[in-house]
């Protein structure tokens, strides 16, 4: 008796070529690949250790910042004050040891704990009330800038904290934000460092962990997610913390490597992170989008800023380019989507 052997779609094997255009970041590695051809092309010093360096440079904390908002992201929320609480972070930590005396690590634990209260709160509110993330951050970005600008101004007179490099302990500060490590004789920040453990850590969160496939699920679909066990609102909640953590840390790099700070720091810079999600993978209506493709949309940023500068053209043009990339990068994102839907029928 011959055996009848019966496909099953189930099973059936995915070509190479497909698993690649199912990836998220598979347009912004495309991306980042021609951006810097183009401008290596356009200078020499774009492509030497040195210019490698400085475009890494804005890239790293820029990343660190857009591995959190792509998780955020793809968990289907927006956190409008991502930017602004990395002034938050710092502004605290800087009044705190620089005009009060409080201990250094103390300061740091205490501008930790606000920021992570404000990620708990914006993730709450958008649990329990149902309101979109959008609305509910923008109220948390408005009143941060407030607060921002209105305390420094009350305590040192000015908009400006100075004199962070006085505070006891900044050397051990220094040496974890802000110290360099010399390679074929260019000096690279240790913040670079810190951005690809962010990227590692995220992607592995997000691949190999439940929290991971709780992210996905909820920014899939909420409901669905919920009638089959997924904790939606602890998600949701856990990854505006993570922002937030994300914001302190950047804010910490930025106070400890300028040794002071402006009251207005991080004023816009959370639409540089979504813009860097976004051209890294991830969908702005969630379920969709990975860590090492939103920090390849960092990267992509840091060599745009640097090469148009390195091009000797006029820096305005880096707007145009930033956002003829994100729109290219929502059509390439959109196309993809649609070719994963089809590829799984």
């Amino acid at each position: 008796m011959s055996a009848i052997t019966v496909a099953d779609e189930r099973v059936a094997r995915v070509g190479v070529l497909k698993r690649l255009l199912l990836k998220p970041e598979l347009g912004a590695l495309l991306g980042a690949v021609l951006v810097f051809a183009f401008f290596a092309a356009l200078s020499e010093v774009f492509r030497s250790a040195s210019g490698i360096a400085n475009w890494l440079d804005p890239a790293s904390t820029l990343g660190i910042m857009a591995v959190a908002v792509a998780l955020l992201m793809i968990g289907g929320h927006f956190d409008l004050s991502a930017g602004v609480q990395t002034g938050t972070a710092a502004i605290t930590s800087g009044l705190l040891t620089t005009y009060y005396g409080v201990n250094t690590w103390a300061a740091l634990l205490i501008s930790l704990a606000v920021v992570l209260a404000i990620g708990f709160v914006n993730g709450y509110l958008v649990v329990r009330t149902g309101l979109p993330s959008f609305i509910i951050t923008l109220g948390t970005f408005l009143m941060l800038q407030g607060l921002n600008l209105g305390v420094t101004k009350l305590v040192t007179n000015t908009v400006q904290i100075n004199n962070f490099n006085q505070i006891i302990g900044y050397d051990v500060l220094h040496a974890i934000f802000a110290s360099e490590i010399a390679i074929a004789g260019a000096r690279f920040q240790i913040a670079i460092l810190w951005w690809i453990a962010a990227t590692i850590l995220g992607s592995w969160l997000l691949l190999r962990t439940r929290f991971g496939n709780w992210i996905f699920a909820v920014g899939g679909d909420a409901n669905a997610g919920r009638n089959v066990g997924v904790p939606v609102a602890r998600t949701t909640i856990s990854l505006f913390m993570i922002t937030s953590f994300a914001a302190w840390f950047v804010g910490t790099t930025q106070i400890t490597r300028l040794t002071s700070i402006q009251a207005q720091a991080g004023f816009g810079q959370e639409l540089i992170y979504i813009v860097a999600a976004v051209i890294g993978g991830c969908l702005l209506t969630g379920g969709f989008g990975s860590a090492i493709g939103a920090s390849v949309g960092a990267l992509i940023f840091g060599m745009t800023s640097q090469g148009i500068v390195y091009a000797g053209w006029d820096a305005d043009w880096f707007k145009f380019f930033l956002g003829a990339m994100l729109l290219l990068a929502v059509l390439a994102n959109q196309y993809l989507r649609r070719f994963a839907e089809l590829s799984r029928r």
